[in-house]
């Protein structure tokens, strides 16, 4: 055979290669060097901007494996590779699919011609990948009272988009959104220079929490998302994986529960400590308090006996200042009878009156199998953001009951000056003891996993709106209808501007007198 000749059948094996990867006739394979093929890739127009979803976890559809991830920008899906007996690259020939973001170095390449592609039209998709925010943005937010327009048509404001429930994990939602409004804490996790860098004890699958949270937060304020919603599933993911299948996405639980684990978690996953300044989680919820305690005498015991034994150390009333993250309110059991109309009328009790737990004077008794002991508590440090924690539910050996009384509440000016200890350098620490309610999380339904629902009730703080948010479902909504709720988590940020005027505050005192 003559060279000519074999150049030519080289020339057809190369043209039925061509054939092969691509379908389109009009295909001409380009072997100029002198032209630039990352700059100028033919496949940009068949990315499919609509169908892209970075919310999920990062791992191949075929192999499951977390090495190594591309995102096809044409369908959307997972592979892992990109090298020739790879599942991406399989993919390209037999799909025709061609453009493809590493989902770790956000570098995209065209298969399977293997070349990168460097276009400045594609920064929006690596930017929804992994949004980022300047200290000049951040500041804006408290400002920012603009809608943003997503990819799919759909108007939002950043930070109030609906979260995907995945199954049953509503009550996971409610939380997660209240925490992103938290201003402190929203600041804090936007920037993710402020945790990356944060050493933990080998081993310690903790600090994955804060990287998740991290990640959700920026999502949930990115001005420049593609949809108008945000699905939590890493999040999830994670809180299952550190809470040791304790919380799980497909069984409902119980938001104060999942409160109380999460703060600490995510306070051991910044290094955090028992010192007071060692997170911004202790930083911005973590207040103090003294319990005052002592134990009650039996009834049968003589009048002679019981009088030596209040005399010993064990009867005496013992004081013990304690931090804490947020406070339990017990709601008055709801009354038995139905009233003269024959109906059962919703009880209602003030705030003030369950607060009044907190005042240092009113005592309760809490009973053991073994013994009863009576605490009184007055607080002696008022945190930033204040939790608090309305008991609703109780559980006995058959089943879980709930009280439906509706707690009234101012929702903004509610003063917690008589709460606080009477000692003078208590007093003198605290120049500003007013809160306004920001986030209102609600129990619709009954009692029990899976029967009830959980709704949010979050401001807006650039705006000064209420909206309403359950799980997708975003709609704006009026104050006055926030207090006729069934309240079972607040969150109350403390006003330390010079608003604290005395005819707008409500002293926990006066609402008290107002509540008789």
């Amino acid at each position: 055979m003559s060279k000519s000749a074999a150049r030519s059948a080289e020339r057809k094996r190369k043209i039925a290669l061509v054939e092969e990867y691509d379908s389109d006739d009009d295909y001409e394979h380009v072997n100029d060097p002198l032209i630039d093929k990352s700059r100028s890739c033919p496949y940009l127009d068949t990315i499919k901007r609509s169908v892209l979803d970075f919310d999920f976890e990062k791992l191949c559809s075929v192999s499951l494996s977390h090495l190594n991830v591309y995102a096809c920008l044409v369908c959307g899906k997972y592979f892992q590779g990109r090298g020739q007996k790879s599942h991406a690259y399989t993919h390209s020939v037999q799909i025709n699919h061609r453009v493809y973001l590493n989902l770790h170095t956000l570098k995209f390449y065209c298969l399977p011609d293997n070349y990168e592609i460097k276009d400045s039209s594609l920064e929006d998709v690596t930017y929804v990948l992994k949004p980022t925010f300047t200290p000049a943005l951040i500041k804006q937010l408290n400002t920012n009272v603009k809608l943003f327009r997503a990819y799919d048509g759909t108007t939002y404001l950043p930070g109030i988009v609906g979260l995907n429930n995945i199954k049953a994990n509503d009550y996971c939602n409610v939380l997660l959104h209240a925490f992103v409004h938290v201003v402190p804490l929203r600041d804090y996790f936007l920037e993710e220079k402020n945790y990356i860098n944060i050493k933990l004890k080998p081993g310690n699958i903790i600090g994955l929490l804060a990287q998740r949270f991290g990640e959700l937060n920026r999502k949930m304020w990115n001005p420049r998302n593609f949809k108008a919603h945000v699905s939590p599933h890493e999040m999830l993911q994670s809180v299952v994986l550190c809470s040791k299948k304790r919380f799980q996405i497909t069984e409902q639980g119980d938001p104060v529960e999942f409160l109380a684990w999460f703060l600490n978690a995510l306070h051991a996953s910044l290094g955090g400590n028992k010192k007071r300044m060692s997170s911004i989680l202790s930083k911005t919820f973590q207040g103090k308090m003294k319990a005052f305690s002592r134990k009650v005498l039996p009834l049968d015991v003589p009048e002679r006996e019981r009088r030596e034994l209040m005399k010993t150390d064990e009867y005496k009333e013992t004081c013990v200042e304690t931090p804490f993250l947020f406070l339990t309110l017990d709601i008055p059991p709801a009354p038995l009878f139905k009233d003269e109309l024959e109906q059962n009328i919703i009880p209602q009790v003030p705030l003030s009156t369950l607060l009044a737990k907190f005042d240092g004077v009113t005592e309760k008794e809490y009973k053991t199998y073994k013994d009863s002991t009576i605490k009184r508590f007055e607080l002696t440090r008022l945190p930033p953001y204040l939790i608090i924690c309305i008991k609703r539910f109780t559980k006995n050996t058959f089943f879980i009951e709930k009280n439906r009384t509706i707690v009234n509440f101012p929702v903004k000016n509610i003063d917690f000056t008589d709460l606080l200890s009477k000692d003078p350098e208590v007093r003198a620490r605290h120049p500003h003891t007013t809160y306004d309610l920001m986030a209102n999380i609600v129990h619709d339904g009954e009692p029990g996993a899976g029967k009830g629902t959980y709704r949010l009730h979050v401001l807006h703080k650039a705006s000064q709106k209420w909206y309403e948010i359950q799980d997708l479902h975003v709609a704006d909504v009026l104050p006055q209808l926030i207090t006729l709720s069934e309240a079972y988590i607040q969150i109350w940020e403390l006003k330390t501007g010079n608003d604290k005027a005395g005819s707008t505050t409500n002293s926990v005192e006066e609402m008290r007198e107002s509540g008789k």
